[in-house]
């Protein structure tokens, strides 16, 4: 209770903390996207980090899956595990990610047609979303670990499904680019 208690009175610092964190990732990502990469010494593979990403989102989309059947089940200890390790996973993909393309030169996209179209829809989609789930997905694991079950309940209606959304469609977008790497 007095864990709990603590976190409770750290709640605001938390809460700015998140808002924060949250506006300073995709703004370092955009402007990422905006640079030219430095370069960097040949000698370093990085072609296999995009791969590195689909398998931490796939690995992701599991989890939020067994997550779902563990609180569905009551399995309330699985639940949690199968979230922190979710969330410790896309902590790696994001910074992963920002070291990927603060060193590389964008990949694009080199189908015709309605695959591209497909593309598109699935790619903004996936970054739209993956800009605004990262404060959902920390509002929501502040509410458990602060003991506020109610309010974390109905943030997580909204978490799961959108933050699932994203570890999948990330999974895609690098299956329909992979060839033009």
């Amino acid at each position: 209770m007095a864990d709990s208690n603590l976190a409770v009175q750290k709640e605001p610092l938390l809460t700015r903390l998140i808002v924060f964190v949250s506006i300073a990732i995709p703004a370092l990502i955009a402007f990422l996207f905006k640079v030219a990469p430095p370069e960097i010494d040949h000698s370093m593979d990085l072609t296999v980090l995009p791969l590195f990403h689909a398998l931490l989102n796939f690995t992701v989309s599991i989890l939020l899956l067994a997550s779902w059947y563990f609180i569905k089940n009551k399995k309330i200890k699985a639940h949690k595990t199968c979230n922190v390790i979710a969330l410790v996973l896309s902590a790696m993909f994001l910074v992963s990610y920002v070291i990927y393309h603060s060193l590389t030169e964008p990949t694009s996209y080199g189908g015709e047609g309605l695959m591209k179209g497909i593309y598109y829809f699935i790619l903004i989609s996936h970054i739209l979303l993956s800009a605004i789930i990262l404060p959902i997905v920390l509002f929501t694991f502040l509410r458990a670990f602060t003991g506020q079950t109610e309010r974390h309940r109905k943030l997580a209606r909204w978490t799961m499904p959108i933050w699932l959304y994203v570890s999948i469609t990330g999974v895609l977008v690098y299956l329909m680019i992979s060839p033009y790497y």
